[in-house]
């Protein structure tokens, strides 16, 4: 069975390595455990001395388990190795090998299934109602959750208002893009969806809803179960490419590297790779659409920002300049640079659960580097990443002195959009 796994780790891809470092000051993990295994080179000689017999896939379990995934190695290293495909081959022998967390688990139920993330939906409703928020805080009932799950708790977003019908998927202007919204999104910040959808529709875009849409299959891939994930891409492709539209548009930095990897992710299946690829095609982040119109920012926003990009926006997606330009014509608007801004905030999907402590030394280092330049508003392009400086934030105690906002909320203040 070992030799059967063994044989699924990614072994020729390791020699692109040329050993350089070039890839060291752009981990997170090693600047925080200035540790060789804990590196994108230390990892990558780990699984070539698996499959060489001179390490245990044991030996595997701790660096890949705290790597994050953000591949921010890829951007910066100048023989183009392709660590992503390492780091999956390695996650999926790694799982089939052991038993999945419970905390991957319980995440891939509600996922992979509309009524859950609905459930999902309405208890987080009616857990900011005053009534049930008046009882949690007289009792004291969050401080009895582990802490990861306690402080994530009391950042979650209010829920603002019912998320949006589907619309009609005729086409009457000439640009239409199917809205994918994503089931986290969704859950925790479907006004963001809506003022995306509102936005487009203001500046001559047809927005058409595809209800047929489904997880995008992100956790399932990072956690190496590559069955589940190549099934929702497949269940994505068909529900989409049935529509007549341009592009296919979502607001979730995460989901869109996800989706836009579902050629890579179904490139041995003959019936489904140029599907996949036609696909994948469509794809785009809202930041590259609204780039490349003529939006109306008429409404000024007299404050000091910075952004925290997205990892998978960037490295995967390879948006790295179009949300910054989309800032820098916001009128009243102060744009600071974050220090380290292209690394990762330690969210990386669930990561932030499964590895709190990892995560938080990881966010501190970030939090030092927004102190550092005193912004009054983070400004975000994925929900993991809005969720993880919300908590920075708060355990900075500087929850009134800095907002954290969506780049989508921040467009819509400035075209006037409620």
């Amino acid at each position: 069975m070992t030799n059967n796994l063994i044989e699924k780790l990614a072994y020729d891809a390791t020699f692109d390595c040329v050993q350089c470092g070039f890839c060291l000051p752009s981990c997170p993990t090693y600047l925080t455990m200035k540790e060789e295994k804990h590196s994108p080179r230390g990892r990558i000689n780990l699984v070539k001395y698996a499959v060489e017999g001179k390490a245990e896939l044991k030996d595997l379990e701790e660096a890949i388990d705290l790597c994050l995934g953000c591949r921010q190695c890829e951007t910066v290293c100048p023989t183009n190795v392709q660590y992503g495909d390492i780091y999956e081959s390695a996650v999926e022998v790694l799982r089939e090998k052991r038993n999945k967390k419970l905390d991957t688990q319980i995440m891939s139920v509600f996922l992979e299934h509309q009524y859950m993330l609905d459930v999902m939906y309405k208890g987080l409703k009616l857990y900011h109602t005053s009534f049930v928020s008046s009882i949690l805080n007289k009792t004291n009932a969050l401080k009895l959750l582990p802490e990861r799950l306690g402080n994530m708790a009391m950042i979650l977003p209010p829920v603002q208002k019912d998320k949006r019908p589907y619309q009609t998927p005729f086409r009457t202007k000439k640009t239409t893009i199917g809205f994918f919204r994503g089931c986290m999104m969704d859950s925790f910040f479907s006004h963001i969806n809506d003022l995306a959808i509102k936005i487009l529709e203001a500046h001559n875009i047809q927005v058409v809803e595809i209800k047929q849409q489904t997880c995008c299959g992100a956790l399932q891939h990072h956690a190496g179960e590559m069955d589940k994930a190549r099934k929702l891409a497949k269940l994505n492709i068909e529900a989409l490419e049935k529509y007549d539209v341009d592009y296919y548009v979502n607001a979730i930095g995460g989901c869109g590297a996800s989706l836009i990897e579902y050629d890579h992710l179904l490139r041995n299946e003959a019936e489904w790779k140029d599907r996949a690829e036609q696909f994948v095609d469509k794809v785009r982040d809202i930041s590259v659409i609204l780039e490349d119109i003529d939006l109306n920012l008429e409404h000024p926003i007299n404050i000091q920002a910075t952004y925290q990009p997205s990892c998978h926006l960037q490295n995967v997606q390879h948006v790295f300049h179009e949300p910054e330009k989309v800032i820098n014509q916001i009128k009243g608007l102060t744009y600071k640079v974050l220090p380290e801004k292209d690394i990762c905030c330690g969210s990386a999907g669930i990561y932030n659960i499964v590895n709190y402590d990892a995560s938080m030394e990881i966010l501190n280092r970030k939090m030092s580097h927004v102190k550092e330049i005193e912004p009054q508003l983070i400004i975000t392009s994925n929900p993991g990443c809005h969720l993880q400086m919300l908590l920075g934030v708060k355990n900075e105690g500087l929850e009134d002195k800095i907002q954290v906002k969506h780049i989508v909320e921040v467009v819509a203040e400035a075209c006037g959009i409620e």
